[in-house]
Order: C-alpha cells, then structure tokens, then sequence
C-alpha cells in the first residue's frame, strides 16, 4: 500500500510538471484579464459543479479574504455557494439555469466569469458562458482534456485553461495549483511583494 501511496503521489507531480509549461503563459495572462477587471470596479464571479465548485468556493474565499498576506479584500462571488437560490432555480425552471440566471441578475460588462469544470460538458456550465457573453464579461475557463464542449462555446478574448490530462484526480490537483497561481499573481500585481 506504500508503494501505491507513492506512485499516486509521482502521477501527481507529473500531471503538474506537464501541464505547468503549457498553462504558465495562460494563467499569467488570466491573471492580467483579472487585475485590468479589478482596477476597473469590477468583480470575478465564480461557478463549478462538485468537486470544481469547490474549488471555486476555494478561489472566492482567497480573493475576498486573503491568500497568503493580508491585504484588501478583492470583489468575488461564488455562484454556485448560495443553495436556497440555485435550488429555487432549480426547481422553478431547471437545473440547466442555475448559474446562468445568476449571472444574467448580477453580472456587468468588464466582469470576469470564471468557471471549472473537469469534462468540460455540463450545460449549467454552458448557459453560464452564454449568460456571460450576453452580459460583456470575459470568460476564464479551467478545463481539461479536450475542454468538452466548454471549449468550444468560448470566444476569442476568453482564456482557456485546459489540463492535459483525462484523470480526473489529476485535473483537479492541477485545477487547484493553478487557481493557487493566479491567486499569487493577482496579490503581485495589486499589491506588489510582501
């Protein structure tokens, strides 16, 4: 069982190391997308479904808090955490509306949607980039694979951050490193070193 510890933890590193060459020029310039957001008043609004949710609910609590220093609190929002309102959405109309309904009330021109999805198929995920779109805001998308049909609903300024892998336990450690790295990028930009 040692061993099998191992391994995981060797697949593990090696999905990052991958992936790290191929993403590092695409979360730097999410990160720039994010910061020109920021410094404009606007916010980042934040979706997923399941273990990508929380990961969303991870990335909002590091802008709106901290991340590792204190500083001010940045605009963020977690669609997706609020569930007396995705399951009146749900139940009203569909579960295809959830986030999509959500950006249509709160979203504005110049915000940012980002969203995570390890398949790259869920069409909530779908109609929340079309919402988007509708509203003037920029997507970033973190998918994996061969991004699903997330990918191919983006446009052209969206951003794309797709893990080249098809194991979801690794798409998801990559998901998280990168959302680490953004978080770290943006705290550079705006506030410089600590």
């Amino acid at each position: 069982m040692d061993q099998r510890v191992i391994t995981l933890f060797h697949e593990s590193i090696e999905a990052k190391m991958h992936a790290g060459e191929q993403l590092a020029p695409l979360i730097a310039h999410a990160s720039q997308v994010i910061v020109h957001a920021l410094l404009n008043e606007r916010k980042v609004l934040t979706c997923g479904n399941g273990i990508s949710a929380a990961q969303a609910q991870i990335l909002t609590a590091s802008l709106i808090n901290r991340f590792e220093q204190e500083r001010p609190s940045l605009p963020a929002l977690n669609i997706g955490a609020d569930f007396t309102t995705q399951t009146a959405i749900g139940s009203d109309t569909n579960f295809n509306d959830i986030y999509a309904k959500q950006i249509r009330a709160l979203g504005q021109a110049g915000d940012v949607l980002i969203l995570l999805t390890s398949t790259g198929k869920a069409s909530n995920l779908l109609q929340a980039i079309s919402a988007a779109h509708d509203k003037g805001m920029q997507v970033i998308a973190f998918t994996a694979n061969d991004g699903g049909d997330v990918a191919a609903l983006l446009d052209q300024q969206d951003i794309e951050l797709r893990v080249p892998s098809a194991a979801k336990p690794r798409i998801h450690e990559v998901h998280l490193l990168s959302l680490f790295c953004l978080c770290d990028l943006i705290d550079q930009q705006l506030f410089g070193g600590f």
